[in-house]
């Protein structure tokens, strides 16, 4: 495809006063750089990338307009011109390579993890441990002129605008919403009192900064919390909004604390363009969409079916900075896809690491990871093509060594090849497309259906052998475990055995999780359908509910299967999935009535069923199903470490052959990655 393929997505848009060179929006993520010691080198290192991969206009992660407002004590503020001069090695170097880049100011209100939090009213957020002080007309009116403070110092900073966060449920959008709003001065009550804070600042920032400065106001167009704002609001804010003097209304989709995924790879892509294209027409000034748009074939379709004027993407930029680039010069199949999957990005960010990406460990650590071309050429063999091997073989290649690959499937792609087949999943036939095409383009020797031995890679002469055999399922110590009711999660998975009707499913990691989605799931994937999404998860199609959700009965699709989920532990089932989507995997399967259990003791298998005890005093019972599938973890395959040491080979292992604990492509992919930026 050329770049005659995006002439929406490519096209320039003028904002008056400057023009943006294309329709893509690098979204606000907050990546930890921001507090790091010589982040701002970091944070340079990591925009001006992107920049230079083509990116319109870029939104730094939260940045807070004062202590209380900040997302957690001691987070990221800027309220000093001290504070704005560190900045400037930030905007100076995104601007040196042709970029532009907007501050967000996000003010957290009741979601800061401090207690000296404030809100419109002393009302505890669900996911919060403190209650926030309710603020009165003079705390009011301090957090708006903190707002205006820090606007002009973005402006001192060499900012070409700010976003101001008015959505997901923080400061602003507290103030909106009737259910945080229980004030009765000029600030609640009515929805015009409710609105006069974030009109307010908008009024006053644009009136400070003057009219050549980008201001973008985030606006929840679509809460999906009881008591958020009907669409009549919404749409009263955004006019309200554009006469302030906004140059551009971004998106926002979902408070924190509502429980409907909005960003994880079960949404389907671009879930929640129709909400944007609703309120054009409303407003006349540009509208950014956003959620779960990776593609460039997709962001070409939302605006070209003028859903929006603009799309906004934040991980897809983390998984590949060149995105804008390699889509204009007709090299999309080589864009590095975000796969949803956020596990090194959003997760690492609410577990206090730094965040980066599974499919591209360089994102964050730019000033570190690099691949640079090699002195010395060396010959390697790499065995394996999962994740970690693909890793490894490409980036060694990438730099200039000659790699063979070996693996003895038909396919490349490893676990991956299992994954893509789990409902939600279907993202990973991205992520193997991507590594399929970087073999071609690095001229990796790709040798499938090669079961080599130790022999064969000694004769071969390698400089250095990779070892990335993966892993071997662990089958556990059960009496009567071979019986034929029992399979493995290969067996169901791949659809090599038929499965009964009702299934005990051994193991309640993420690979008893995929089966156990697998085994209820029947139909078209709702990740695949945006109306079956919307209706699975109780949102109102037709955008007339409060909050997009009252009054609004959730339909998922029937189970195909009765399933119980097991694990030994007696933590919660699930405890161990990633911390912004294991409560959306856990409320799916509760939803298709799987039976979750833990601090179970599996006594034996046979022809009657499973046979169990819950709990030491419980009574034993049998759980009388058709099938019980193996899901208790992996074994590392290394059988050929030994041979290649004993015959003076230098040998590594990565990926499930060197640790097998948990099946963890982040950790396979970094590996094979930073190995092969070493050799």
């Amino acid at each position: 495809m050329t770049a005659a393929a995006y002439p929406h997505l490519l096209a320039p848009l003028d904002l008056g006063f400057t023009t943006l060179r294309n329709r893509t929006l690098m979204g606000s993520m907050h990546t930890g750089l921001e507090e790091k010691p010589g982040g701002f080198e970091r944070m340079a290192a990591y925009f001006a990338e992107r920049a230079r991969g083509g990116v319109g206009l870029m939104v730094t992660g939260g940045i807070g307009p004062n202590d209380e407002g900040g997302v957690y004590a001691g987070a990221a503020k800027l309220t000093t011109e001290e504070e704005a001069q560190k900045h400037k090695i930030v905007t100076r170097a995104v601007h040196e390579a042709g970029g532009k880049i907007c501050m967000q100011i996000l003010h957290a209100g009741r979601y800061a993890y401090s207690p000296k939090q404030v809100a419109p009213s002393a009302i505890q957020a669900p996911i919060n441990p403190f209650k926030p002080k309710e603020l009165d007309e003079a705390g009011i009116e301090k957090q708006i002129s903190d707002f205006v403070t820090c606007s002009i110092l973005a402006q001192v900073a060499e900012y070409d605008g700010v976003e101001i966060m008015g959505s997901e449920g923080y400061f602003i959008n507290q103030f909106l919403a009737a259910h945080t709003n229980h004030r009765t001065d000029r600030w609640g009550g009515s929805y015009e009192n409710r609105m006069r804070l974030p009109v307010e600042i908008v009024r006053r920032v644009r009136e400070a900064v003057g009219p050549n400065f980008i201001i973008i106001f985030r606006l929840s167009m679509l809460d999906l919390v009881e008591g958020g704002s009907t669409w009549e609001e919404v749409v009263q804010l955004a006019k309200a909004i554009e006469q302030a003097g906004a140059t551009l209304i971004n998106t926002g989709i979902g408070w924190h604390e509502a429980r409907i995924p909005t960003i994880a790879t079960k949404v389907p892509r671009a879930a929640f363009s129709k909400v944007t294209a609703k309120l054009r027409g409303s407003v006349n000034i540009p509208l950014i969409t956003t959620n779960r748009i990776n593609t460039p074939d997709i962001a070409e379709q939302l605006l070209a079916e003028g859903d929006a004027d603009m799309v906004s993407m934040a991980r897809p930029f983390l998984a590949d900075p060149d995105f804008v680039n390699k889509a204009a010069e007709g090299r999309a199949d080589e864009i590095n896809t975000c796969i949803g999957c956020n596990q090194a990005c959003l997760d690492h960010t609410f577990g206090g690491k730094l965040t980066t990406c599974l499919v591209n460990p360089r994102a964050c650590h730019e000033t570190e990871l690099n691949y640079l071309p090699v002195k010395q050429i060396k010959k390697i063999a790499v065995v394996g093509a999962g994740p970690a091997g693909l890793a490894a073989a490409t980036v060694a290649a990438e730099r200039g060594h000659q790699v063979t690959l070996f693996d003895s499937a038909s396919e490349i792609g490893g676990q991956f090849n299992i994954a893509k087949r789990v409902p939600g999943k279907e993202e990973f036939f991205e992520t193997l497309r991507y590594f399929k095409r970087k073999l071609q383009t690095t001229h990796v020797e790709l040798c499938l259906n090669t079961r080599v031995d130790v022999q064969q890679l000694v004769a071969g002469g390698y400089d250095e052998v990779i070892l990335a055999t993966g892993i071997a399922p662990r089958t556990p110590a059960i009496p009567g475990i071979g019986n034929a009711k029992v399979l493995s999660y290969l067996d169901v998975i791949l659809g090599r055995k038929p499965v009964g009707k009702s299934v005990a499913v051994i193991g309640a990691g993420g690979i008893g999780f995929d089966v156990s989605e697998f085994l209820v799931h029947q139909g078209v994937s709702t990740s695949l359908d945006r109306e079956a999404f919307w209706k699975e998860w109780g949102i109102d199609t037709h955008l007339q509910a409060r909050g997009g959700v009252a009054g609004i009965t959730a339909e998922p699709h029937a189970p195909a299967r009765q399933v119980f989920l097991l694990q030994r532990k007696s933590s919660k089932v699930g405890d161990g999935l990633g911390k912004t989507t294991g409560w959306i995997h856990r409320a799916g399967l509760k939803n298709k009535q799987v039976q979750m259990l833990n601090s179970v003791e599996y006594l034996k298998v046979d022809d009657e069923g499973l046979h169990i005890r819950i709990g030491a005093q419980g009574e034993p019972q049998v759980l009388a199903v058709d099938n019980i599938v193996i899901c208790a973890g992996q074994d590392p395959l290394r059988e050929l470490q030994d041979g290649l040491v004993a015959a003076g080979q230098s040998v590594h292992l990565i990926g499930g052959a060197d640790v097998a604990a948990e099946l963890d492509a982040k950790r396979a992919i970094n590996q094979g990655s930073r190995l092969a930026a070493e050799l």
